[in-house]
């Protein structure tokens, strides 16, 4: 199975990610914030990324071009609830541009999730 490097500021949607992927035998690496993330990302690079994109410190789609400039070759699954003054439709669409190769709107399912991964990893 993959190694999934999940990156998310929000506690609950990284614990419910990562028991949804180790269900299916995915090893997880998780980042509370995009500096983490691309921390390890460098140190161990994962066979996919799952990035949300309203974080502190480091934006998703920063953080989405910096590891695209690093590894053009592993795959981005951008996720996003939105924000107030921001259509969450908006932020995918800018992920999508900075090299995520799927997205999904929060909340998600598992099968929606397992359909991203399918996505990303057959790219």
């Amino acid at each position: 199975m993959a190694h999934i490097l999940v990156v998310d500021d929000d506690e609950q949607i990284r614990m419910m990610v990562t028991k949804m992927l180790e269900r299916d035998g995915h090893k997880i690496t998780i980042a509370e914030d995009g500096h983490v993330g691309l921390r390890l990302f460098q140190a161990e690079p994962p066979d996919l990324v799952i990035a949300d994109i309203i974080m502190p410190t480091l934006e998703g789609i920063e953080m989405i071009k910096t590891m695209k400039q690093l590894r053009s070759d592993i795959p981005i699954v951008a996720v996003s609830g939105g924000a107030r003054h921001i259509f969450f439709e908006d932020t995918l669409c800018l992920a999508q541009q900075a090299g995520a190769v799927a997205t999904l709107s929060k909340p998600f399912t598992r099968v929606e999730l397992t359909a991203a991964l399918l996505t990303a990893l057959s790219d």
